[in-house]
């Protein structure tokens, strides 16, 4: 038996308009990894829980958390435990006080990438429970940057795959004390600084082909966007 739960918390399904992941794709991937579920994390829409709840009376020994990737002004965030969607294209301290105020969990996904990430200011003072220490599309930099500032606020590591496609689920991952019982407990271990990430990050070329799909993506859908592009200086 794993001395942990291992879940990946970051994954899109087809519910995102840059993913055309089903949920059967999801699960299997998910069991062949060896983890325990996941957290739907759609890009600004909750519109997949009401699948996600008849795979957790399909599969009661999985892990099925709800959650959304929020675009705000500055950056991607992603909530845990939300039955709705803050609004897209808000400030980010706007959007953090909405979250508090559903009784979500607020994490910061991959702080440092070039587009989409918050950057190192914005991330080092922001009141956010955890920071994505391990995001699978991410270079080796990016994730060690975020876990270290992670360490340095002592505030929660987690990790997910940010898979748009199967052959990434399960790739990073986030573990949590066996002894949780309940989505209330696991979103408790976020709080109290309890998580562990881990995961390989993307070599150079899987991220020129992730690129590259995410570009024929988006002429697919008409170049529109899932967000504001925040590119901020001060990654690095």
């Amino acid at each position: 038996m794993n001395a942990t739960i291992r879940l990946d918390l970051h994954v899109h399904s087809r519910y995102s308009v840059d993913s055309r992941l089903s949920f059967d794709q999801i699960l299997e991937r998910i069991s062949y990894e060896g983890l325990q579920g996941f957290a739907l994390t759609d890009h600004n829409t909750t519109e997949g829980l009401a699948e996600l709840e008849r795979l957790r009376s399909d599969y009661p020994r999985f892990w099925f958390v709800p959650g959304v990737e929020i675009s705000t002004r500055e950056g991607h965030l992603l909530a845990y435990g939300l039955r709705q969607a803050p609004p897209p294209d808000q400030p980010l301290a706007e959007t953090l006080e909405r979250v508090a105020a559903l009784g979500g969990i607020s994490v910061l996904a991959h702080p440092f990438r070039w587009v989409h990430g918050v950057g190192r200011r914005i991330a080092a003072e922001v009141p956010v429970q955890g920071i994505e220490g391990r995001n699978g599309k991410n270079s080796e930099l990016a994730n060690t940057q975020a876990e270290l500032l992670a360490a340095r606020r002592s505030i929660a590591s987690t990790g997910g795959s940010d898979a748009h496609e199967p052959r990434l689920v399960g790739r990073a991952f986030t573990e949590f004390p066996e002894e949780v019982t309940s989505l209330d407990g696991l979103l408790e271990q976020i709080r109290k600084n309890q998580t562990t990430a881990a995961g390989p990050s993307l070599s150079f070329a899987g991220r020129v082909r992730s690129s590259l799909r995410d570009g024929l993506l988006r002429t697919v859908r008409g170049f529109r966007p899932v967000g504001p592009r925040a590119i901020h200086p001060d990654h690095f």
